[in-house]
């Protein structure tokens, strides 16, 4: 049996940004926050608590 990987449907956010923080968190060594600091300079106002969840989800996929 196939595992089917976490869809982004349903989310407030596009799957563009939600990818974009999870890669942030994996890729460098930053904290929730940070991620969330980043996408703020980006004019994207997204809470740590998302980012952290997002990561939860999709960073094992």
């Amino acid at each position: 049996m196939e595992s089917v990987p976490p869809s982004s449907k349903g989310h407030r956010y596009p799957v563009e940004i939600i990818s974009h923080c999870v890669w942030l968190y994996f890729r460098f060594p930053l904290s929730f926050r940070e991620v969330e600091e980043l996408m703020l300079e980006r004019g994207v106002v997204v809470s740590h608590e998302t980012i952290r969840r997002w990561c939860l989800k999709f960073g094992q996929a």
